[in-house]
């Protein structure tokens, strides 16, 4: 393999509209979907991204692409489609933390299929990425979604890239045992797994970080990433095992904390960096996404990573 893009991530884009703090209910416009954060996470970090999805011929599938394009993401293998529209959702902020409500039905990237990924452009870029990032959003938004994501992986592998997948368990997407096969037969192809704690919990009924960790490894992952939130990570390659702390800083809206880790713990791993230091690098960077509002507005760049680093 001759690679031409670092990260390139698989799965379903949407615009965002989250909710601002005040007693009037206003909205900002945004975006969002996991494995589009994390790419876009990736890129802003210095990797090279490249990114495979399918949006609608409509004002919102336009206003994405536009996104990829400002913030240097290959767009070339992104499909626009006619008959289905691109998915929206709405934030929402409590004393509980931030909800979701989702407007995804029949959305052009649940109709991305295996024949779609296997020819022309989308199959010359899998065969020239490092890393492929696919998600468990990715599979439940669809059944075809998530062949497709499965051939993903597989033509990845041939390739010879990594295959990075972070759990993103949403059982409102699908029914929970279907999710957790699904999950498990795509932790078992993977290089790299990177579930929340609150995710693995719900796949595994383990709630002890360390537990977690060697469930993932005897179910086939050779490196886990276990994100703790506000506590930081667990990163383990089976041999040496690290928790990195939190950093303390003032939360404002977690949305795409986990995705702005996965997305900077792949950069800095094609850029050369040991799985520690690239997980190190990605936890400051998390700690600075939480700090602004929506998934990809507070995406830190690389220079406030490496200032966060040294403080």
């Amino acid at each position: 393999m001759n690679p031409i893009f670092d990260v390139t991530g698989l799965g379903e884009a949407m615009v965002e509209f989250n909710q601002r703090p005040g007693s009037e209910p206003l909205y900002l416009q945004g975006f969002g979907g996991d494995t589009s954060n994390a790419t876009i996470a990736a890129g802003r970090a210095g990797a090279r991204c490249a990114y495979l999805t399918r949006v609608g011929h409509d004002s919102f599938g336009h206003m994405l692409l536009e996104l990829w394009q400002r913030e240097g993401v290959d767009t070339s293998a992104v499909e626009t489609c006619d008959s289905h529209p691109t998915g929206i959702y709405f934030v929402t902020h409590g004393p509980e933390g931030h909800r979701f409500s989702y407007r995804r039905a029949d959305s052009a990237a649940a109709h991305m299929s295996p024949p779609w990924l296997a020819q022309g452009r989308p199959a010359e870029v899998l065969a020239t990425s490092r890393f492929l990032h696919v998600s468990g959003i990715s599979m439940g938004i669809s059944a075809q979604a998530c062949d497709t994501v499965f051939a993903a992986m597989e033509q990845a592998r041939t390739a010879g890239a990594q295959v990075a997948f972070d759990a993103n368990l949403r059982p409102q997407l699908w029914p929970l045992p279907r999710a957790r096969a699904c999950i498990a037969q795509a932790l078992s192809l993977c290089d790299l797994f990177l579930p929340s704690l609150e995710d693995a919990v719900l796949l595994c009924g383990l709630d002890r970080p360390d537990a977690i960790v060697d469930w993932a490894h005897a179910r086939g992952a050779p490196v886990v990433a276990l994100k703790l939130g506000a506590a930081g990570a667990l990163v383990s390659d089976g041999r040496r095992r690290e928790h990195l702390p939190g950093h303390t800083v003032p939360v404002v809206d977690a949305t795409g904390a986990g995705d702005c880790f996965s997305g900077n713990l792949l950069a800095r791993l094609a850029r050369g960096d040991d799985l520690f230091q690239a997980a190190r690098y990605a936890n400051a960077a998390a700690s600075l996404a939480v700090q602004g509002i929506g998934a990809v507005a507070p995406l830190p760049g690389a220079a406030a990573v490496r200032q966060a680093l040294a403080a």
